[in-house]
């Protein structure tokens, strides 16, 4: 069963900096691309990162690029998302999903992904 869970949320700062974990099961990392999204309050979810499959070449949505890194660790299954320089605006719920399409800096899940896990909180606020 193809289980994705998202982690390392938390109450941040401005300015500072928190890393997502996305600890995947049922499938081998090395043969598909992952994505992180995320979901604001009241605003329909928005792809922010993905990572493709050979690991090598990444995308970012245009506010997070130079602020946010998306990584992978094959061997613990886990793909990361690095933020940095934290603004208010970037409090959403964070979620990863397989196989996005990753066009340029538009990143969108597949047409009729349904397998969203709870995801994880991030909140930035003075």
């Amino acid at each position: 069963q193809v289980q994705l869970v998202e982690s390392g949320g938390g109450l941040v700062q401005p300015g500072g900096s928190l890393r997502l974990s996305c600890t995947t099961s049922g499938f081998t990392l090395n043969n598909y691309a992952i994505g992180w999204f995320r979901q604001a309050p009241g605003e329909e979810r928005e792809g922010v990162s993905c990572i493709d499959v050979s690991g090598r070449r990444t995308h970012y949505e245009g506010s997070v690029k130079d602020r946010f890194t998306i990584s992978r660790d094959t061997a613990k299954n886990t793909v990361y998302l690095q933020m940095n320089s934290l603004k208010p605006e970037d409090t959403a719920v964070y979620y990863c999903a397989t196989e996005p399409i990753c066009m340029g800096s538009r990143i969108v899940p597949q047409p009729g992904y349904d397998n969203w896990g709870q995801g994880t909180q991030v909140t930035v606020s003075s």
